[in-house]
């Protein structure tokens, strides 16, 4: 009987904010308004620290890396649910579902560490600023970064294919505007102990270590700060990572109280403290990093009037 009720699932269903359908062409407008200032905040951030002189350091560098993964990121989430609520055509193939996840786990995972990356800069220059130009070349900037990006990929292939390795005989409707591992789960029969396991693992690696780090790296930063005879340099010194402290703050806290709420189902709160760490820090990422940082600031003054001058001239 138990073999009987188990269907082979084709495609699934993404309800996303079905539940409003008064709502969609709303909906649609606000995330459509959403992804471009993603597009436009994060790509003028990308186009800064290429071609500002003064933006030609490590901090910079990874900060442009920062804003290109913001992109990747939305990018796999977005167009989708934007598709579907201007066609009302809510169905995912398997395949397609599978790609999303995949991409989807892997950037985030790859968000995490690079957080901690940047925190570590910040601490190098601000607890050992002698040897910051020594410790933060350009080689181990680089390397820094394609670990961030490569290393969590075994892990998430790992967990994608366990998830779309189980038969799904619960229902072929996900409670999510994406495809995410907890509402497949939801939909999921058989054993998932060993999913479970891979999915603990990976967010002690690429969640909690990095967060640890984070943390650690701001302690003694904090230590260090407090330690300047100088309230000028304090200020200073405190003000070239409050923007990613800020930024820590709104990515983690969002995703800590969004997977640590109760799994019995997927409701409309978890539905938004999503939309919260996968669409809307990445839109006000370029918004902390411009008003909280002077070189910035001074750098896109710089590219304006360079850019009105040329238009003009044509």
């Amino acid at each position: 009987m138990a073999e009987r009720n188990i269907t082979i699932v084709e495609e699934f269903i993404l309800l996303g904010f079905s539940d409003l359908p008064n709502l969609q062409g709303f909906l649609f407008g606000i995330f459509l308004f959403i992804y471009m200032s993603i597009l436009f905040g994060n790509g003028l951030i990308i186009i800064l620290t290429k071609v500002s002189p003064a933006l030609q350091t490590p901090m910079y560098f990874f900060l442009g890396n920062f804003s290109f993964l913001e992109i990747c990121y939305t990018s796999v989430i977005v167009p989708r649910m934007l598709s579907d609520l201007w066609t009302q055509k809510r169905n995912i193939t398997l395949l397609a579902c599978a790609t999303q996840l995949c991409f989807f786990v892997i950037l985030g995972c790859t968000e995490f560490l690079l957080l901690s990356v940047m925190a570590y800069d910040r601490y190098v220059a601000i607890c050992r600023p002698l040897y910051y130009p020594i410790i933060m070349n350009q080689r181990v900037c680089t390397q820094l970064v394609t670990g961030s990006w490569i290393s969590g990929i075994p892990v998430m292939l790992g967990q994608t294919y366990q998830v779309f390795s189980l038969p799904f005989c619960h229902s072929n409707k996900l409670n999510h505007f994406c495809c995410d591992i907890l509402p497949l789960m939801m939909v999921a029969c058989g054993n998932t102990s060993v999913l479970e396991i891979l999915i603990y693992g990976g967010a002690v690696l690429y969640i909690m270590l990095p967060f640890i780090l984070i943390i650690r790296s701001y302690f003694k930063i904090i230590a260090t700060i407090v330690k300047l005879p100088s309230a000028i340099g304090r200020f200073k010194a405190f003000s070239t990572c409050s923007s990613h402290l800020t930024v820590v703050i709104l990515f983690y806290g969002s995703a800590i109280i969004g997977y640590s709420r109760p799994k019995s189902k997927i409701s409309g709160t978890d539905k938004v403290l999503s939309l919260f760490y996968t669409i809307v820090t990445p839109m006000f990422n370029p918004i902390i990093y411009s008003l909280r940082n002077k070189d910035v600031i001074d750098a896109l003054r710089k590219l304006l009037p360079k850019s009105f001058g040329s238009a003009n001239n044509k």
